[in-house]
């Protein structure tokens, strides 16, 4: 028996036999790239799907495809199923036939559109939702209309008809965007958001008609053997309009709480789904949902678990489930039937077969970061993944065997020497990398040493083994020096040297109690007392976060109007914003430092200067790129941090990119 095994065994869905016990979640894919004008999945698109199947996965849920144009008030609704005609069904068949050669079954996800969640940049028309005055998520002041019981059948007519479709294209099954996220049909079956007097309003039944009628026209349309699974959140975890709840945060929910969870979970199935692929949240409470990094690991399954008692019928759980361990505690003891994995697919596509091999340790993990998928998908990037640059480009970022090889000399042992000497080693290259301290991993040793970044932490560990598996010739505590380039005599360089941390010219700056972020996160056991962080940047508010959930005076001080001032995904962005009135974390924006002496730290803000007093000052204020080191007669290349300092993806993505074509 192998550890895993629970994990492989096979589970039905209606008539449909999965092999094993892993779904890939939906996320969007909607470029243009990626999806044709009918809807269905480009070249591009079908390759992307046929890798994450390759890589061992028994069911592949597709991203959402809008079964309607008409009312869903989106610029981008060019892949609306109502598009759909012969081309479809002969491209969707291309997709479902490799899908089954490589041994998986797919879903197709049908939604019905955003309602109050549509960002107004991308709106045009008439805004919708379940009743009348509801506030747009992103603009407030946007305010929404209730879809009129016409308009509804007309949703209804066109799921079915996106089913039969699905059906007619190959697809195993349809999954309904329905009952998830606080999107369209889920503000009809929450009181929060329904103020109906009509039929598809009121008490409970009235609130799930829409999404009752949906499965019927399926099943009258495809027959009752069709499998049709629902995407389900079973807690809302919101306190208001656009206010979530913090886990472990006592408080009053505004939604849809456990105990209506699960009696919608009965009815559903009373209805005819054969799935509920659940989670929790809605986009007021963004991070159940797509969990960020500092959301804790498993974070919706006790509320699935919980659903699956009063089921018969698979319940999937997803939510940061990726952790092994994790996943099979929840099978095996039957807390859920499958596990919902999204992201970790993007940063391994090979996670399963790994897994079924017990090559655990050579998974590369998910950081939760949401850099390459999520804030991409938002600003209408191709969805890809900050650590793994081939995603949804498969062919053009393919790595080849490189035509000559060479000696490769990387310099720095941080995520992005290490990536250039991974991709260089896998290309045929004899690679030397040289660290000048002792560790690998670099600045982001210091990221990872924040409480909630587990995942970081296995992701150095993941990078250190690469290393040793290709072979890699690693000298630790070196620091390269014009001898050593010349006795190495490599053909190719890498400055991987990184960034250093910028510090302040004042009066009190060498104070011990005065540190940088790095030295603060490297050496936690300085930081005492009050504790005054300068700079509310995403690494400050960070720092910042880390302390006050543990009840430690925290004061952050920013010279630009607001904190938080910064481009990361938007569920990152709403949960950090959150946590800092939550746990008390003060802010002084607009703030001009003169001085760190005597304990306290002094500024200027709003014409008045003033002082707050300070334990520990933790300077994080932002990074200088490393001198690079000047080589003649050699190929060098400058990556990541040495080049310009950006994140983690710049890191791996400028590694990748030139190392791929050495």
């Amino acid at each position: 028996m192998g550890k895993y095994d629970a994990l492989f065994q096979p589970m039905k869905i209606s008539n449909v036999e999965v092999k094993n016990r892993f779904a890939m979640m939906p996320m969007g894919i909607h470029s243009a790239r990626l999806v044709n004008p009918d809807g269905s999945f480009s070249d591009d698109g079908i390759r992307y799907y046929e890798r994450i199947a390759e890589g061992g996965v028994g069911l592949i849920i597709t991203s959402a495809i809008t079964v309607q144009g008409r009312f869903d008030n989106s610029k981008g609704s060019h892949s609306s199923l109502d598009h759909a005609g012969p081309e479809y069904i002969e491209q969707s068949k291309r997709l479902t036939e490799r899908i089954h050669k490589a041994g998986a079954k797919i879903f197709l996800q049908l939604s019905g559109g955003s309602g109050r969640t549509l960002p107004m940049q991308v709106a045009e028309g008439e805004p919708i939702a379940a009743s009348d005055d509801m506030p747009n998520v992103w603009d407030p002041h946007v305010k929404h209309r209730g879809l009129t019981r016409e308009e509804i059948q007309f949703y209804i007519d066109s799921f079915g008809h996106g089913a039969k479709l699905a059906k007619e294209a190959g697809f195993d099954g349809v999954e309904i965007h329905a009952i998830h996220e606080g999107y369209l049909i889920d503000q009809f079956t929450i009181a929060f958001f329904n103020r109906r007097m009509d039929e598809y309003g009121g008490n409970l039944e009235g609130r799930l008609l829409f999404p009752k009628k949906i499965v019927e026209v399926i099943k009258q349309e495809c027959g009752e053997d069709f499998p049709v699974s629902v995407r389900f959140s079973v807690r809302s975890m919101i306190k208001d309009f656009n206010s979530g709840a913090l886990p472990g945060e006592e408080f009053i929910e505004a939604g849809r709480d456990l105990e209506e969870g699960i009696q919608v979970a009965k009815l559903l199935e009373a209805y005819g789904y054969d799935m509920l692929n659940g989670d929790n949240g809605t986009y007021d409470s963004w991070w159940y949902p797509h969990p960020p990094v500092y959301m804790p690991e498993g974070c919706n399954l006790a509320e699935c678990a919980e659903v699956q008692k009063h089921v018969s019928i698979p319940v999937i759980c997803a939510g940061r489930m990726e952790k092994p361990e994790l996943a099979l505690d929840a099978v095996k003891s039957g807390k859920v039937t499958g596990i919902g994995i999204a992201r970790q697919f993007l940063a391994d596509p090979d996670y399963c077969n790994k897994l079924r091999e017990e090559n655990a340790d050579d998974i590369r993990p998910c950081i939760a970061c949401h850099e390459g998928c999520l804030k991409r998908i938002f600003k209408g990037q191709d969805m890809c993944c900050a650590l793994n640059p081939s995603v949804c480009r498969e062919d053009a970022y393919t790595l080849k065997p490189a035509e000559t090889k060479k000696k490769v000399m990387i310099i720095g042992g941080g995520i992005g020497g290490m990536e250039a000497a991974r991709v260089s080693a896998l290309r045929g290259h004899k690679v030397s990398l040289y660290e000048k301290k002792d560790q690998l991993g670099g600045m982001f040793i210091a990221a990872s040493a924040m409480s909630f970044k587990e995942s970081d932490k296995r992701l150095i560990r993941w990078y250190a083994r690469q290393m040793e598996k290709l072979s890699v010739d690693v000298h630790m505590n070196t620091e390269v020096t014009d001898e050593i380039i010349r006795d190495a005599d490599p053909d190719v360089i890498f400055q991987a040297t990184g960034s250093s941390p910028r510090t302040l010219d004042l009066p009190g700056a060498e104070n011990d109690y005065v540190m940088s972020a790095v030295e603060a996160l490297n050496s936690p056991e300085k930081v005492k007392g009050k504790i005054v962080v300068i700079g509310g940047g995403l690494t400050g508010i960070e720092i910042a976060y880390d302390h006050a959930k543990n009840g430690e005076d925290v004061t952050v001080i920013e010279a630009m109007d607001r904190v938080l001032n910064v481009d990361i995904a938007a569920a990152n962005l709403l949960y950090l914003k959150e946590a800092v009135g939550h746990y008390g974390i003060k802010t002084v924006t607009g703030a001009a430092i003169s001085s760190l002496q005597d304990g306290r730290v002094t500024f200027s803000a709003d014409g008045e200067e003033k002082s707050v007093p300070a334990d520990t000052v933790i300077v994080s204020i932002g990074y200088d790129s490393t001198p690079p080191i000047h080589v003649e007669g050699k190929e060098v290349y400058t990556i990541g941090d040495a080049g310009r300092v950006s994140n983690l993806l710049g890191a791996v993505w400028s590694a990748y990119e030139t190392a791929m074509n050495v």
